[in-house]
């Protein structure tokens, strides 16, 4: 609006004439072009109203619909006002919130009265969401298998209908100066440490950027250790995750645009649990789990073994494998370093661009890549073929581990290790290892330490961490909730001694 300098006014009230409002209103919305505003001229109410929408927000369908339903400007009565979702306003009304519920996707009906305006609106936002489907990232064998999308309302449907209990708590905020993007936070108000709760919302409330792109981005805003490779919150877009967690008495905290959800506070264990391991028995869920574990191992440490096998303590092979290892080796031109650099960098590009490819041709790539490659530089001379085998192995074993970002981490940790190896074999694999440990000990989640329940050591928590004990077992929450209430079920097995 050049050439034009318009006083800022705070409230509605203060513009009394609909000219001067219309005014006021463009320059709070820096004079868009999709903000309508509509004067009608009511014949029998003999006054004169304002229609105010931005089109590009809300569904002109149901707003043709909701006018022709009232009686065109004859609007509604405060008794259907009530059994309806449209709102009454009253009184003073800020020009700040009247922009903010416009960007929301509300409708408005206004009419200037003689010492204030009658403003009523009706929430009918344009609602264009992804359908409910399985999550592609995290499948499972069995179980419910449906996902959460990028509505926020969507999400927080499907955890009611699993958690229909009234200590569920929502509590709403706004993110982002210039995005306004809408975020929840969620929890059982019985099961959930409400200093956990507390310290989140404080955390949240701190947050000041101009625009929230996911929820992914807000996540190093909001964990305790960002500079860590490891995550501190379990991202999922699984709904029965959520709402297994938030029934042990975690936090969930969703936002709008995103499909996923942050469960904090989180541990190092809780990445490596599956819903596929509480759909099946337990002993088949505790073999999974204990096989996950010993995958984190094999794709840390096994390079590093490799390359300090070769380079400084080879006779620890057998006997019978000594001279088909060193034929193995002996030709390749390249320190064993430079041969597993080599290799797992080349197992990086593929797997990076299987990702962005589109699905069919990622397929593709990824197979015949990996084959032709791998072929091509053991005939070269390049890569000897037990580095081919140890990177396959490293590879499979990292892509075991359920949760995304904790498979990137593994992926990322085993090159400092190849280094330590190289530099100073099994001594070094046994500092790299050392200074993990110490540095996991010290990590925290919302200020509960990541280890738990081995550091500090709870004997209740080995239940459903290393182990997963029968479900009947389990009669008390995870210790690394803090949760004040600590009993989740009784002996259900009763049934047993009753027939007895």
């Amino acid at each position: 609006m050049e050439g034009k300098s318009f006083h800022r006014k705070d409230d509605v009230q203060q513009c009394k004439r609909i000219p001067e409002f219309k005014e006021q209103l463009q320059f709070h919305l820096g004079n868009t072009e999709d903000l309508v505003m509509l004067s009608v001229y009511d014949q029998k109410a003999g006054h004169q109203s304002l229609i105010v929408y931005i089109e590009s927000l809300i569904d002109q369908f149901r707003l043709e619909e909701i006018l022709e339903w009232s009686g065109e400007m004859n609007w509604l009565t405060r008794d259907q006002v009530m059994s309806s979702k449209i709102q009454l306003y009253d009184g003073a009304f800020p020009f700040q919130q009247l922009t903010q519920k416009l960007l929301d996707g509300e409708a408005f009906v206004m009419t200037p009265e003689e010492k204030d305006w009658q403003i009523k609106g009706v929430t009918i936002p344009r609602e264009i969401a992804r359908t409910i489907e399985e999550p592609k990232n995290e499948k499972v064998i069995s179980g419910p298998h449906y996902g959460m999308n990028e509505s926020l309302s969507t999400n927080i449907y499907l955890l009611r209908q699993r958690l229909k209990t009234p200590h569920l708590v929502v509590r709403y905020y706004q993110i982002g100066r210039e995005s306004n993007t809408k975020s929840a936070l969620i929890y059982v108000e019985n099961a959930a440490n409400q200093m956990i709760v507390e310290e989140f919302i404080r955390r949240i409330e701190s947050i000041d950027i101009d625009v929230a792109h996911s929820v992914g981005f807000l996540e190093e805003i909001l964990e305790d250790h960002c500079f860590s490779p490891f995550p501190q919150f379990l991202a999922t877009e699984r709904p029965d995750r959520v709402t297994d967690n938030l029934a042990e008495g975690r936090i969930a905290f969703m936002m709008d645009g995103s499909p996923n959800a942050l469960i904090g506070p989180a541990s190092f264990f809780s990445f490596y649990q599956s819903p596929d391991d509480y759909n099946g028995r337990f002993i088949i869920g505790t073999f999974y789990r204990l096989l996950r574990l010993v995958s984190f191992i094999v794709a840390l440490l096994l390079p590093a073994f490799y390359i300090a096998i070769v380079s400084y303590h080879f006779e620890v092979i057998p006997e019978a494998l000594t001279l088909p290892a060193k034929r193995a080796i002996e030709d390749i031109p390249y320190p064993p370093l430079v041969e597993a650099f080599i290799m797992e960098i080349t197992i990086e590009l593929i797997r990076e661009a299987t990702v962005r490819l589109p699905f069919p041709i990622g397929q593709t790539i990824g197979v015949v890549g990996g084959l032709v490659i791998g072929d091509a530089v053991v005939n070269a001379g390049f890569v000897s073929n037990i580095m081919i085998i140890v990177v396959a192995l490293t590879a499979i074993s990292s892509f075991v581990v359920p949760s995304v970002e904790m498979n990137a981490t593994v992926r990322i940790l085993r090159f400092p290790f190849m280094i330590m190896a190289t530099l100073f074999g099994f001594y070094g694999i046994a500092v790299g290892l050392s200074i993990l440990l110490i540095h996991l000990i010290r990590l925290e989640s919302l200020g509960v330490p990541y280890l738990t329940p081995i550091a500090p050591f709870h004997k209740s928590g080995l239940r459903d961490s290393l182990l997963r004990m029968p479900s009947w077992l389990q009669s008390t929450r995870p210790a690394g909730t803090l949760t004040l209430n600590k009993v989740r079920q009784g002996f259900s097995k009763r049934w047993q001694h009753a027939k007895k």
